[in-house]
């Protein structure tokens, strides 16, 4: 696999044209600096394109501008009411964010409505999967699930499309509703850390009665009862009591003893964190923003700044000290995919969320953005043999 680092690019500006040749500047900008360094020059083959909503109207002129200016690489992307590089957010303004790489051809693999997944007898086979999905898209768990299922490695990792006005993919075409993205092959090595940014308060708790997302009994206790230990109320505590204390209280939810933490006080990679959406006072019962099934594990949480700060820093350094012990190879470029909930005011101040990932990875911070849709943080990687 080539050694060159990906090339990134991001600007704000209210006609696209002027964002994309700025956006260009800096990347042929990066090219003669990697040109220079490796004595030849660099082939893009995978470009990252994300878009803040106000340019959505244009998307298609915007692929075109690209596709010529970069014959050969194959665009992804999609819209976002934000986007952010390198430490920098730009919400609610007119922005893109490009990241380009010099992946192998026969490395990857865009899908989409399109473009369908290879077939068994294709030579390719996917190990992972970068998705880009419209949320009112029907049945989009199954769809996902069955993506997973043609993986390799079951392991997908992306975010929704957002906008205010018109929701969008690109995977080279512009597509509405459903899903698509780039299928990853085993040359291409991916590490990837989920970020929560919240911390428990209280015991991680067996499920052991539960009706889809109805919520009887943790360790054999009332589940109202057991989030109100947590919380510090009594069992009778006053109903606007209750309503601020479970305002602020969710629930992470894991399939068993295999997520268990890496630090004490912390989430496992796997948790998944659901709103309280519920309770019953009368029958003990809490409703959850998810199913909930016997065996798995719950511990209630918290989320503000302070949490969501001590979180990010945590997988921000694990994919810095995996990276650094040698045996994952060089990191190439960064993906960070984050919520439209999240940005400066989760993290208490301005570009907070992104300064604090790009002062944590160091020297390793080569970073694009996704839109605000999902928290995650994916570190692409590839060793000199590759």
């Amino acid at each position: 696999m080539h050694d060159a680092a990906f090339v990134h690019a991001h600007a704000a500006h209210a006609r696209w044209q002027d964002a994309l040749s700025d956006c260009r500047q800096q990347l042929e900008a990066q090219l003669a600096v990697e040109h220079a360094r490796l004595g030849s020059a660099v082939a893009l083959t995978l470009g990252w394109c994300y878009l803040s909503d106000y340019y959505a109207s244009a998307a298609e002129h915007i692929l075109d501008a690209l596709q010529q200016a970069w014959p050969g690489v194959a665009w992804v992307g999609t819209t976002a009411v934000g986007v952010s590089a390198c430490g920098v957010e730009y919400i609610d303004e007119p922005a893109m964010v490009l990241m380009a790489a010099p992946l192998p051809r026969d490395a990857f693999r865009l899908f989409s409505g399109r473009q369908p997944l290879p077939a068994a007898g294709s030579g390719f086979t996917p190990h992972t999967a970068l998705v880009h999905a419209e949320g009112s898209t029907p049945d989009l768990q199954d769809l996902l699930r069955e993506l997973s299922e043609r993986t390799a490695t079951g392991y997908l990792f992306g975010g929704l499309s957002s906008a205010r006005n018109r929701t969008l993919q690109m995977a080279d075409g512009i597509f509405a509703g459903g899903l698509s993205g780039v299928l990853f092959g085993p040359r291409v090595g991916l590490i990837s850390r989920v970020t929560q940014g919240c911390q428990p308060i209280g015991p991680a708790r067996t499920v052991t009665r539960a009706n889809r997302n109805l919520l009887f009994t943790l360790d054999n206790e009332p589940a109202l009862d057991c989030v109100l230990k947590d919380l510090g109320l009594e069992r009778d505590a006053p109903a606007h009591a209750l309503a601020e204390g479970l305002s602020g209280t969710l629930a992470g939810l894991s399939a068993g003893g295999d997520d268990a933490p890496r630090l004490p006080g912390m989430f496992g990679a796997e948790t998944m964190v659901r709103h309280l959406i519920g309770l019953d006072v009368q029958h003990r019962v809490l409703a959850l923003a998810d199913v909930a099934e016997p065996g798995m594990r719950l511990a209630f949480c918290t989320r503000n700044p302070a949490a969501a700060r001590a979180d990010l820093t945590r997988v921000a350094t694990e994919i810095r000290a995996e990276i650094e012990s040698g045996t994952a190879g060089r990191a190439l470029g960064v993906l960070y995919i984050s919520c439209s909930g999240r940005g400066g005011p989760h993290f208490g101040a301005p570009n907070a969320e992104l300064q604090l990932v790009h002062h944590a990875l160091g020297e390793l911070r080569r970073q694009g953005s996704l839109p605000m849709a999902r928290s995650r943080a994916t570190a692409c990687t590839a060793t000199p043999a590759c």
